[in-house]
């Protein structure tokens, strides 16, 4: 399937939906957007995995990049992910520094 991205930003909450495979080729694409929330006032960042289907380490370095260009006050959310792209991210240690959610409710979480 090929990788598609959309974006949000509300009442300082970013999200991104990835779905798809997040590999070397379109892992600038990714990056770009995490650019583009971090300008913003986020409090948090929400990414919406529930329909990626697989992750590259270099999904995983955007990742490790969202992490170091928010400021320590923006909460990462990894929504949904599937087993095999959690195995990827837990394989490093880097679940430690994010919030791994299997569904997302806002209300919840304020």
């Amino acid at each position: 399937m090929a990788f598609k991205l959309s974006s949000e930003f509300d009442n300082g909450i970013g999200k991104v939906i990835l779905e798809g495979e997040l590999d070397g080729l379109v892992a600038e694409s990714f990056r770009d957007e995490v650019s583009k929330l971090s300008a913003q006032k986020l409090r948090r960042l929400v990414l919406d995995m529930k329909a990626l289907d697989y992750m590259s380490s270099a999904g995983l370095r955007v990742l490790v990049f969202a992490r170091q260009k928010m400021s320590g006050d923006v909460d990462i959310y990894l929504v949904g992910a599937s087993e095999s792209v959690r195995e990827t991210i837990e394989m490093t240690g880097f679940h430690y520094s994010v919030i791994m959610l299997d569904e997302y409710d806002p209300a919840q979480l304020n």
